[in-house]
Order: C-alpha cells, then sequence, then structure tokens
C-alpha cells in the first residue's frame, strides 16, 4: 500500500505501533524473568498487563479505519530486542543484568512514545479525537512506565550495579 495521504500514514503509524506491541509482549515476560530485583519485575510484569491493553485500542482504532492487521513485524523495535538480547546473554545475574534490562525496555519506550505522538497528532489533524483521546491515553501510560522505571534505575538499580 502506498502512503499517499496523511490518514495512510496515520495508518501505518498504527499498524507499526501494534506490531511493535505485539513484539514488546512476547518480550516482557521473559524480561521480567531474567530480573534479579522483586520491583523490576513486578513494573515489567506489570507493563506486560499494560501492553495487553494497548493493543486491545490499537486493534479498535485499526477497525475503525476498516484496516485490516498487516503482519509485518516492526523492523526497529525486532532490532532493540535483537540487540538487548545480546546484551543481556552478556549481563551476569544480579545488578548490572536489572540495569541492562531498565535500559532496553526504556529504548523500546521512548521508541513507542515517538510513535504514539505522531500518531496522535495525525488523528487530531485529522478530526479524529477519540482517537487523539485513545493515543494520548496510552503515550500517558508509556511515558509512566518509563519514569518509573527511571526512578528504579537511579534510586537502587544502578547505585547497586556500581558495587
Amino acid at each position: 500500500m502506498s502512503t499517499v495521504t496523511l490518514r495512510d500514514l496515520y495508518a501505518a503509524e498504527l499498524h507499526d505501533l501494534m506490531n511493535a506491541e505485539k513484539q514488546l509482549a512476547a518480550e516482557l515476560p521473559i524480561m521480567a524473568g531474567r530480573a534479579t530485583s522483586a520491583r523490576l519485575q513486578r513494573a515489567l510484569e506489570e507493563h506486560h498487563a499494560e501492553t495487553k491493553i494497548q493493543i486491545e485500542r490499537l486493534r479498535l482504532l485499526l477497525e475503525q479505519l476498516n484496516e485490516p492487521p498487516r503482519a509485518v513485524p516492526s523492523g526497529a523495535v525486532a532490532a532493540l530486542i535483537e540487540d538487548a538480547r545480546r546484551r543481556l546473554d552478556d549481563a551476569e545475574r544480579g545488578e548490572t543484568l536489572d540495569a541492562a534490562l531498565i535500559a532496553a525496555a526504556q529504548r523500546v519506550e521512548h521508541y513507542e512514545m515517538a510513535g504514539y505522538g505522531c500518531a496522535r497528532t495525525y488523528a487530531h489533524l485529522l478530526g479524529m479525537q477519540e482517537h487523539a483521546d485513545l493515543l494520548q491515553r496510552t503515550l500517558d501510560e508509556e511515558g509512566d512506565t518509563d519514569h518509573k522505571l527511571t526512578d528504579l534505575a537511579e534510586s537502587v538499580i544502578n547505585i547497586d550495579a556500581m558495587k
């Protein structure tokens, strides 16, 4: 499909976000299982549950656009996950691994926040305020997750990893 209009670009962004969220949903339980910190494990598990809701929101938005699901994975997220796997494989279990888990999760979160911000703006410009509101809710959730991970890293994990 050619991207000719802003609506086309909006739909493409939603498809990319859907595939990014699905990849993250598959990876988060693995990451949580590797975490040493109970707080980090809980944060990753909570975000996994939240990610499932975000996938359903995206499915709803795509249905409202009469857009059939696409099976094209997000290459950017796949690369981020692959890079994280290599880095995590090199880290021994403990605080350093937890610090690496947080960094990997935040890389994906930042990618998603950029995508949700663009999609929200497109929806707003296209006069789809309900879409824009749902996307803003998800963007807020992604930002909250990022802040929780930063707080955890700066208050405990990274400090313990220095020891």
